[in-house]
């Protein structure tokens, strides 16, 4: 019976050898089964700024073994409230995460969307990074001022195009910009496109006179001499980047875009300690803090409940631009 007993336990400590662990021992086993078969939904095209942040977190984690094979998809549609929507409703799933930002909170008011970020459970802020004001290589602005002075003479003929909807960062710029030069934001001709990757290409096509992005969508074209970048919206300049400032050009906007992540409503405490715990330990890897560098990006983590004010707060703060610009 002992030998019996002896060669059950062996037999047990064997099999559990040969099984892999679907996650490090940096997250308990309790929270790796609560990960596995973890889905990421990015609210728009891609190419567009939450899908490069879903996936290089996605790359990051595998890298760094925090996490197996996470799946991204996208859900593009109404400046981010189609995928919104489909996040809410996934109530209870805690296998599933949104990347997300300052464009679907906009987009909230000016889609008058069902649903609210108020109705999802907040996982963490992850960065933060200033637009960009871009032309092509072969397009006649060579700097800020030239454009800004055909900008003021004719607006409508001047059309600016953003990868999110009205509302969102890329639309909220421009508008900022066009109050601080004595444009109506009204007269501006403002041409929404679903994510980066569309936005690039009416750039480079000459489809619109100039675009506003992140900087992070666009490193590599920057790079390579076929995107010119006249301004920066921030309040500091870009290294690597031959651009000023808004502010340094003479027109008073300092403003930065951000981006985090969001839950379901109603999933459990041990999913939502899971979810908290492996962005945490994403923030803290070398391969995100690497990433956050390659990008243009600047950290600004915060974990749940931080981020769940900042998420209240950025609902007031935006609903209150809008509402000053005419735009809701």
């Amino acid at each position: 019976m002992r030998v019996r007993n002896w060669l059950a336990a062996a037999g047990a400590v064997a099999a559990a050898l040969l099984v892999p662990p679907l996650v490090t021992s940096g997250l308990d086993t309790d929270a790796g089964a609560q990960l596995r078969g973890v889905r990421v939904l990015v609210p728009n095209a891609p190419g567009g700024g939450y899908d490069t942040t879903a996936r290089t977190a996605a790359k990051a984690m595998e890298d760094a073994e925090l996490i197996r094979n996470v799946e991204v998809f996208n859900l593009p549609g109404a400046g981010g409230t189609v995928g919104l929507g489909r996040i809410v409703n996934e109530r209870g799933n805690g296998k599933l995460v949104m990347s997300m930002g300052l464009g679907v909170v906009g987009s909230v008011y000016t889609n008058r969307s069902r649903s609210s970020l108020q109705d999802t459970t907040p996982i963490a802020k992850l960065t933060e990074e200033p637009d960009i004001v871009v032309v092509g290589k072969d397009s006649p602005y060579q700097n800020i001022g030239q454009l800004i002075a055909d900008w003021k003479a004719n607006p409508g003929a001047v059309p600016v195009g953003g990868g999110s909807s009205p509302g969102g960062p890329d639309h909220l710029a421009p508008m900022l910009m066009a109050k601080a030069v004595g444009l109506a934001p009204r007269t501006v001709t403002y041409v929404q496109f679903d994510g980066g990757g569309e936005l690039l290409a009416a750039v480079l096509g000459r489809k619109i006179s100039f675009g506003v992005s992140g900087v992070g969508e666009y490193a590599d074209q920057i790079k390579a001499g076929s995107l010119r970048v006249l301004a920066v919206t921030g309040p500091n300049r870009i290294p690597g980047v031959d651009a000023p400032t808004l502010s340094e050009a003479g027109i008073d906007v300092k403003f930065t875009n951000w981006r985090g992540i969001v839950a379901p409503p109603g999933i459990s405490e041990k999913e939502r300690v899971a979810l908290v715990e492996l962005f945490r330990q994403l923030h803290d890897t070398r391969q995100w803090r690497d990433a956050v560098a390659r990008n243009g990006w600047t950290d600004a983590y915060a974990p749940a409940e931080k981020f769940g004010e900042f998420l209240t707060a950025e609902n007031a703060r935006v609903a209150t631009v809008l509402k000053e610009l005419g735009l809701a």
